[in-house]
Formats: C-alpha cells, structure tokens, sequence
C-alpha cells in the first residue's frame, strides 16, 4: 500500500501483539536502493519483536512516514535520492528528540561515523554487516546505547584520552566540517552548485564559498578538479565495502555518555 504517493506503508501485521505478548517495535526504513530496503524487510519482518512500519527513499518523505506511522526507530543511508541523509538525522533528531537513529551505509564509517554520531544517530553500521549484526544494532539504539564497529569505538575512546589537537590526520578528507563533507557527497553525485544549495536550503553564495574551502583543504586549484575529485571519491566510497572483510570487525557497545 502506497501513502502520500511516495513513502511505503507496511503491509504485515499491526504491531499490538495479543495473547500478553511484547509489542513489536516499529521500524522506518529510508534507502534509495529498493533492494536493499526489500533486504532489510526480510530480516526485521522475520521477527517477533520488530516490525517493518513504512520505507522511503528521500528525505522528505521520510519525514512524512515519521509523522504519520510513528516509528520505534530509524534506519537510514546517508545517500538519499532527493535530500542528504547526515541533514535528515540532523533535522529528525531536532523534531524527534526520543527517536532511536540507526544509519546503515556503505560510506566509509572511519570518516561518517563520528559526524553522524555528532548531529544525532544513535548508531553506524556498514552494509556488509551481517542479518544477525544489523538486529543487534537496531535492539541496542532502541534500549538507548550507542552503536558503533570496535575501530570506530577505540578511535573516539582515543580521541578523547589524547590531547585536543595534537595530532592532525593525513587523510584530508577529515579536515573537512560536516557541511563540506556533504557539499563534497553531493558534487560527487554530480549535483550543480544550484541543486546542492536547493537540497541543503542554503544560498548558491554559501555553496560557493563552501567549495571554495573544500578546495583550499583540498588544495584543488580550480573547480574542475573538485568535481573531479568528489566523482573519484564519492565513486570509490560506493564501491568501497570491498575494503572491509565481511565480518572482520566485532561491534563495541557505547552507553550514551561515552
């Protein structure tokens, strides 16, 4: 069943489980790849306790499905057909302060993980992980912890043990704020100045003066070679779960204060 047009209704059961059973928790899916969110209806539908409520693949109809199937919790990409995925976290968790945000990505969790983490998911799991591994995330962001990879978890640990600034990493990518890195995202995608200001809502102006510094970090020299660079990464990143061993990694817990 199709609401609104867009984003997709569950067609499984209602949540309110009889007999004095534990209701199911309901779960928004938001992906652009329709294989993957079939993927995933498998694997939570096949539960006692969770329950595919609706999926979407933009950012605003996401916020549609939020509103009218008030989900239990969140899982989204970063990479959104319209919009951008680390602002719909942004903006869910300013409107939504309770809901649980789990991101599954095939973005590089060494450089996303830690922004989205810091805009407000409650958790960041690659799309190599296992069925078995993406229910174990989505159980511990709904009982409030925080979920992350082991390396992920070990760098934030360090992060905060070492001095402030004292060591600068080589990868340049990480020099870049969070609006960089997504203006960045969405020239890779090959979006035009114009279109990444309409899906951020900010000024062509901002944009540019955006890009500007991306290139100064960068040290890109002209706008050619941006866009250059952002298509070769941005194409690297989506073709990037070869870097990671499927499984390799176990998953660390952080409580939310960590």
């Amino acid at each position: 069943m199709t609401a609104g047009n867009s984003w997709i209704s569950s067609a499984s059961t209602p949540s309110t489980v009889a007999d004095g059973k534990r209701r199911a928790r309901r779960v928004l899916i938001i992906d652009n790849h329709p294989i993957v969110r079939e993927g995933l209806r498998r694997i939570i539908d096949g539960e006692d306790d969770l329950i595919v409520c609706a999926e979407a693949d933009t950012a605003r109809d996401a916020r549609v499905a939020i509103k009218e199937r008030n989900p239990d919790v969140m899982i989204a990409d970063i990479g959104l057909n319209q919009g951008d995925g680390i602002e719909l976290v942004r903006d869910v968790r300013a409107h939504y302060r309770r809901l649980p945000i789990l991101v599954l990505s095939s973005h590089d969790e060494t450089i996303y993980a830690e922004r989205l983490l810091s805009v407000g998911a409650n958790g960041y799991i690659m799309k190599h992980a296992t069925g078995e591994e993406i229910l174990v995330s989505l159980r511990r962001v709904l009982d409030g912890e925080i979920y992350v990879s082991h390396d992920v978890g070990c760098n934030m640990i360090k992060k905060k043990t070492s001095a402030r600034g004292s060591v600068q990493s080589s990868d340049p990518i990480e020099r870049l704020s969070n609006r960089e890195l997504q203006i960045l995202h969405l020239i890779g995608r090959g979006m035009s100045t114009r279109e990444t200001a309409n899906s951020l809502t900010l000024s062509i102006k901002t944009v540019e003066s955006h890009r500007q510094r991306i290139k100064t970090k960068l040290n890109l020299h002209t706008g050619t070679q941006l866009v250059r660079f952002a298509i070769n990464w941005f194409t690297g990143q989506e073709a990037g779960m070869h870097r990671y061993r499927i499984g390799a990694a176990p998953q660390m817990l952080l409580h939310p204060e960590v």
